[in-house]
């Protein structure tokens, strides 16, 4: 798998996009050639083991976030109105959790705040958070997984 040349880092709804934006924005890393993605492993709710070659043909907003995170927390319902207004054959956003208390911790914030769009994931030993190198929380990038 390919990286997109691009790497958003922080929280989604405080970045500004200008109209005629001559240099990306704060936050927003442009890698100048595609670097190859680490084989990330996470569990879906059910807590079936899943990779990101599940998504295969698809590109990828990858999203790893805790429900302990403030900014993360913000930012969950804008993501998940982008998994409903784009989310399909093309496009998914991955939603992964790194809470240690598991996937009745993300769906008990999912039901809290009216995250339906959103497949619950969570990787309870943050293996994914550091095979990317985020170096905090929440931690985004999109890649395209052709």
């Amino acid at each position: 798998m390919k990286m997109l040349a691009l790497a958003l880092l922080g929280a989604l709804p405080g970045m500004a996009f200008p109209a005629a934006a001559t240099r990306a924005p704060q936050n927003f890393v442009v890698l100048d050639t595609p670097a190859a993605v680490p084989e990330i492993s996470f569990a879906d709710a059910a807590g079936q083991p899943r990779t990101l070659a599940d998504y295969s043909g698809k590109v990828v907003l990858l999203n790893i976030w805790a429900t302990w995170c403030a900014p993360c927390r913000k930012e969950m319902p804008t993501l998940d109105r982008l998994q409903a207004a784009l989310g399909g054959t093309d496009f998914e956003v991955v939603a992964l959790s790194m809470d240690r208390k598991g996937r009745d911790a993300v769906k008990k914030f999912f039901a809290d705040t009216g995250v339906t769009h959103l497949a619950l994931n969570n990787d309870t030993s943050a293996k994914a958070m550091f095979q990317l190198g985020a170096v905090g929380l929440p931690y985004t990038v999109m890649f395209n997984c052709a």
